[in-house]
Protein backbone atom coordinates (compact mmCIF):
# COMPACT_ATOMS: atom_id res chain seq x y z
CA UNK A 1 0.00 0.00 0.00
CA UNK A 2 1.57 2.81 -0.98
CA UNK A 3 1.18 6.39 1.22
CA UNK A 4 0.81 9.54 -0.52
CA UNK A 5 3.96 11.71 -0.01
CA UNK A 6 5.39 15.56 0.08
CA UNK A 7 7.79 17.58 1.37
CA UNK A 8 8.64 19.80 3.70
CA UNK A 9 11.52 22.34 4.63
CA UNK A 10 12.66 24.27 7.61
CA UNK A 11 15.58 26.33 8.39
CA UNK A 12 16.03 26.49 12.42
CA UNK A 13 19.34 27.18 12.99
CA UNK A 14 21.67 24.01 13.44
CA UNK A 15 20.11 21.24 11.44
CA UNK A 16 20.78 19.08 14.71
CA UNK A 17 18.09 20.27 17.07
CA UNK A 18 15.73 20.41 14.19
CA UNK A 19 15.69 16.83 13.19
CA UNK A 20 14.08 15.48 16.49
CA UNK A 21 11.18 17.65 17.57
CA UNK A 22 9.89 15.46 13.92
CA UNK A 23 11.52 12.29 14.01
CA UNK A 24 9.47 9.26 14.75
CA UNK A 25 6.00 10.70 14.88
CA UNK A 26 3.24 9.32 12.77
CA UNK A 27 3.03 10.21 9.22
CA UNK A 28 6.79 11.29 9.34
CA UNK A 29 8.87 9.09 6.58
CA UNK A 30 12.38 10.66 7.26
CA UNK A 31 13.97 13.82 8.06
CA UNK A 32 16.79 14.76 6.59
CA UNK A 33 19.52 17.38 7.48
CA UNK A 34 20.94 19.52 4.38
CA UNK A 35 21.55 22.78 2.94
CA UNK A 36 19.30 24.99 0.38
CA UNK A 37 18.75 28.53 -0.42
CA UNK A 38 22.66 29.23 -1.87
CA UNK A 39 23.89 29.57 -4.82
CA UNK A 40 26.94 26.83 -4.36
CA UNK A 41 26.47 23.24 -5.92
CA UNK A 42 27.14 20.90 -4.31
CA UNK A 43 28.10 23.00 -0.65
CA UNK A 44 29.92 20.94 2.31
CA UNK A 45 29.19 21.79 5.73
CA UNK A 46 32.56 23.34 5.50
CA UNK A 47 31.15 25.12 2.82
CA UNK A 48 28.30 26.32 4.70
CA UNK A 49 29.40 27.18 8.17
CA UNK A 50 31.95 29.55 6.40
CA UNK A 51 29.15 31.56 5.15
CA UNK A 52 29.99 32.08 1.42
CA UNK A 53 27.14 29.74 -0.01
CA UNK A 54 24.73 31.55 0.68
CA UNK A 55 23.12 28.49 1.78
CA UNK A 56 20.91 27.92 5.41
CA UNK A 57 21.17 24.92 7.64
CA UNK A 58 18.06 23.05 7.23
CA UNK A 59 15.62 19.91 7.38
CA UNK A 60 13.58 18.57 4.51
CA UNK A 61 10.94 15.97 5.78
CA UNK A 62 9.13 13.66 4.00
CA UNK A 63 5.46 13.12 5.48
CA UNK A 64 2.27 11.41 4.67
CA UNK A 65 -0.25 14.25 4.87
CA UNK A 66 -3.19 12.33 5.41
CA UNK A 67 -1.64 11.19 8.36
CA UNK A 68 0.29 14.56 9.33
CA UNK A 69 -0.36 17.73 7.84
CA UNK A 70 1.69 20.59 6.67
CA UNK A 71 -0.28 22.81 9.01
CA UNK A 72 0.72 20.56 11.67
CA UNK A 73 4.37 20.47 10.82
CA UNK A 74 3.98 24.34 10.92
CA UNK A 75 2.90 24.48 14.18
CA UNK A 76 5.64 22.40 15.31
CA UNK A 77 8.22 24.83 13.54
CA UNK A 78 7.45 27.67 15.35
CA UNK A 79 7.99 26.44 18.90
CA UNK A 80 11.51 25.62 17.92
CA UNK A 81 13.33 29.29 16.86
CA UNK A 82 13.28 32.22 17.77
CA UNK A 83 11.76 34.16 14.89
CA UNK A 84 12.89 37.10 15.59
CA UNK A 85 16.51 36.92 15.42
CA UNK A 86 17.74 37.30 11.63
CA UNK A 87 21.63 36.85 12.72
CA UNK A 88 21.07 33.03 13.11
CA UNK A 89 20.25 31.22 16.12
CA UNK A 90 21.11 31.04 19.72
CA UNK A 91 24.75 30.60 19.94
CA UNK A 92 24.89 29.82 16.12
CA UNK A 93 25.52 33.28 14.36
CA UNK A 94 25.90 33.73 10.97
CA UNK A 95 23.72 33.75 8.20
CA UNK A 96 23.61 29.13 7.63
CA UNK A 97 21.70 29.55 10.62
CA UNK A 98 19.05 31.95 10.16
CA UNK A 99 15.40 30.83 10.08
CA UNK A 100 13.16 30.15 7.33
CA UNK A 101 10.19 28.17 5.74
CA UNK A 102 11.04 26.99 1.91
CA UNK A 103 7.50 26.32 0.96
CA UNK A 104 7.09 23.68 -2.16
CA UNK A 105 3.55 24.42 -3.40
CA UNK A 106 1.10 27.50 -3.68
CA UNK A 107 -0.52 25.84 -0.89
CA UNK A 108 2.37 25.27 1.78
CA UNK A 109 3.42 29.08 1.04
CA UNK A 110 -0.14 30.45 1.72
CA UNK A 111 -0.27 28.05 4.90
CA UNK A 112 3.30 29.40 5.82
CA UNK A 113 2.92 33.09 4.98
CA UNK A 114 -0.92 32.72 7.38
CA UNK A 115 1.12 30.56 10.65
CA UNK A 116 3.66 33.31 10.43
CA UNK A 117 0.81 36.01 10.48
CA UNK A 118 -0.70 34.03 13.41
CA UNK A 119 3.17 34.19 15.35
CA UNK A 120 2.69 37.57 14.66
CA UNK A 121 -0.51 38.65 16.04
CA UNK A 122 0.21 36.39 19.25
CA UNK A 123 1.62 39.18 21.02
CA UNK A 124 4.26 36.70 21.85
CA UNK A 125 7.47 38.57 20.78
CA UNK A 126 8.31 42.80 21.23
CA UNK A 127 10.40 42.26 18.10
CA UNK A 128 8.86 41.89 14.27
CA UNK A 129 8.88 38.52 13.01
CA UNK A 130 11.96 38.25 10.59
CA UNK A 131 11.73 33.96 9.92
CA UNK A 132 11.71 34.01 5.81
CA UNK A 133 9.60 32.29 3.46
CA UNK A 134 10.79 31.45 0.44
CA UNK A 135 10.57 28.91 -2.63
CA UNK A 136 12.11 25.96 -1.91
CA UNK A 137 15.62 24.88 -4.25
CA UNK A 138 17.52 22.18 -4.34
CA UNK A 139 18.33 20.61 -1.13
CA UNK A 140 21.89 19.06 -1.02
CA UNK A 141 21.94 16.22 1.70
CA UNK A 142 24.52 17.15 4.85
CA UNK A 143 27.73 14.42 5.34
CA UNK A 144 26.45 11.16 6.80
CA UNK A 145 27.68 12.40 10.04
CA UNK A 146 25.11 14.94 10.02
CA UNK A 147 22.33 12.61 10.03
CA UNK A 148 20.65 11.67 12.65
CA UNK A 149 23.14 13.31 15.22
CA UNK A 150 20.83 13.29 17.69
CA UNK A 151 20.58 9.33 17.93
CA UNK A 152 24.38 8.57 16.62
CA UNK A 153 25.96 11.37 19.36
CA UNK A 154 23.43 11.92 22.28
CA UNK A 155 26.25 13.52 24.98
CA UNK A 156 27.91 15.71 22.40
CA UNK A 157 23.79 16.83 20.61
CA UNK A 158 22.72 16.80 24.64
CA UNK A 159 25.62 18.76 25.62
CA UNK A 160 25.62 21.23 22.14
CA UNK A 161 21.90 21.87 22.41
CA UNK A 162 22.10 22.64 26.50
CA UNK A 163 24.80 25.13 25.61
CA UNK A 164 22.94 26.69 22.59
CA UNK A 165 20.25 28.38 24.93
CA UNK A 166 18.03 27.11 22.70
CA UNK A 167 16.21 25.23 25.37
CA UNK A 168 15.73 27.97 27.77
CA UNK A 169 14.39 30.46 24.85
CA UNK A 170 11.64 27.86 23.94
CA UNK A 171 10.82 26.98 27.36
CA UNK A 172 10.22 31.10 28.04
CA UNK A 173 8.50 32.11 24.89
CA UNK A 174 6.62 29.37 24.01
CA UNK A 175 5.93 26.97 27.20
Amino acid sequence: MSRRQELATFAGGCFWCMVQPFDLLPGIIKVVSGYTGGHLENPTYKDVKSGGSGHYEAVQITFDPEIFSYQRLLDLYWPQIDPTDDGGQFHDRGDSYRTAIFYHTEEQKKLAEASKQAVADSGRFKKPIVTKILPASIFYPAEDYHQDFYKKNPGEYKEDRKKSGRDEFIKEYWG
